[in-house]
């Protein structure tokens, strides 16, 4: 079986945005509502600016005691986030999230349009379930030949 790309692993399809001017507690509201741990900051052409990640919030919000009705996305985002292409495999997208210490990338076509966000719960539920599977066979095997 082929190793899935990030764009055949994603959970959510639609790209969750906020425009720059908007405050961290919208950012909040944002990703609660989409039940995602992420929001993309575009700006009115369409270019994306950063990213807001539910860590951010708690690091570079809470924890600073950052009153988040006063607090723009842009004073705690992420700015021009590491992104890959859709083609991308799954392994190879969690190795750069270990390697760079984050959970979320965006994923961007060749002309720099924004498809979504891969997350490391994207790349959990296959291979999770293909580890699982893997151990109950060899167990199995195990049993038959012990």
């Amino acid at each position: 079986m082929p190793e899935r790309t990030v764009l055949q692993s994603m959970s959510q399809r639609h790209v969750v945005s906020l425009g720059p001017s908007a405050n961290v507690h919208d950012a909040a509201c944002t990703m609660t509502k989409a039940n995602c741990g992420s929001v993309l900051i575009i700006d009115t052409a369409g270019v994306m600016q950063g990213i807001v990640t539910e860590r951010d919030l708690m690091t570079r919000v809470l924890a600073k005691g950052l009153d988040p009705t006063a607090t723009t996305v842009t004073q705690v985002m992420t700015r021009n986030p590491q992104c890959v292409t859709p083609e991308v495999k799954v392994a190879d997208a969690v190795l750069i999230m270990i390697e760079r210490g984050f959970r979320h990338l965006p994923i961007v076509d060749p002309d720099g349009r924004v498809l979504g966000v891969f997350s490391a719960r994207d790349a959990l539920p296959r291979e999770v379930n293909t580890a699982v599977d893997m151990a109950e066979f060899r167990e199995q095997v195990n049993d038959a030949l012990g």
